[in-house]
């Protein structure tokens, strides 16, 4: 069996997620530890400084696509 694909914070389900992402700090300092869990050093550094604009790509990813937002794949 294959392994599932990460989609969200910390491979949390989608509601707990959700929550995370609605609350604006809780949403930037997950996204800032997920993307340098995943590697991806650069992307980190940008959602430390530009995390408020990359929060509303996140909650409207996570209610359309329902996983977190891919978009800075740096």
């Amino acid at each position: 069996m294959a392994a599932k694909k990460q989609k969200d914070y910390f491979g949390l389900d989608w509601i707990v997620s959700l929550i995370l992402a609605i609350i604006p700090f809780t949403a930037w300092i997950c996204g800032v530890v997920t993307r340098i869990q995943e590697g991806k050093i650069v992307a980190g550094v940008i959602r430390i400084f530009g995390g408020w604009l990359i929060w509303v790509l996140d909650l409207i990813s996570m209610i359309t696509k329902k996983e977190i937002c891919r978009i800075l794949n740096v």
